[in-house]
């Protein structure tokens, strides 16, 4: 079953990390990537880059910015492979966004 692994992190929460740690933080989730699990994975531009689209009454609607303006953002993303939720929830767990005061939302992928 595929999962959606979804990366929510203070903004520039890596910044404050020295050349090494950033290095190492980087390492870890290209070596996230590699697992064979992982279908696929994408880090996102900035929030400041986003444009929030909807139609309403017929007029679409754009707006600069995220959807919601919150303190954790929206990251990056992960579809993974797993067997089960248990095994989806373990691999959430060694995103490093996980441990560093962000959250990785784990959803089961519908398919249709």
């Amino acid at each position: 079953m595929q999962y959606a692994l979804l990366i929510y992190a203070e903004r520039g929460y890596g910044e404050a990390l020295s050349d090494a740690d950033r290095t190492a933080l980087v390492a870890e989730y290209e070596a996230f990537t590699e697992d064979a699990r992982c279908v696929a994975a994408a880090q996102l531009d900035t929030v400041e880059m986003a444009t929030s689209v909807r139609v309403a009454g017929g007029r679409t609607l754009m707006t600069d910015g995220p959807f919601a303006d919150t303190k954790e953002v929206l990251g990056g993303l992960c579809l993974v492979e797993a067997d089960n939720l248990d095994e989806a929830l373990e691999m959430a767990a060694r995103i490093p966004a996980a441990r560093m005061g962000g959250v990785v939302e784990v959803r089961p992928v519908v398919r249709r």
